[in-house]
């Protein structure tokens, strides 16, 4: 494959991997995208109204903005140590092939 046609295919990725991301936040209007913990509580307290919790989190964010980017920053640093380590592995592997 040639380089036209690499680089075509590699925007052609992104805007399909954007649609993905932004067509639901069009069509689906007032929707509440919540996260499952708080879906968990209530589908809990429905079924058992009187359930204690095991134990207390260690660390509670001040406000919901504090907590997703908390989440977010831990996702972005998950990805990063992902790609370093396939890096460094897709990088042993083609200095091995050429000392062969």
């Amino acid at each position: 494959m040639n380089q036209s046609k690499k680089g075509l295919s590699n925007w052609l990725l992104v805007l399909a991997v954007i649609t993905l991301a932004v067509v639901p936040l069009i069509f689906v209007r007032g929707a509440e995208f919540t996260g499952s913990d708080g879906e968990a509580e209530k589908a809990i307290s429905e079924v058992q109204p009187g359930y204690q919790p095991w134990f207390k989190p260690l660390f509670e964010p001040p406000s919901g903005e504090v907590e997703s980017l908390l989440f977010t920053s831990q996702a972005a640093l998950g990805a990063g140590v992902i790609g370093y380590v396939i890096g460094l592995y897709k990088g042993r592997s083609q200095q091995q092939r050429k000392k062969e």
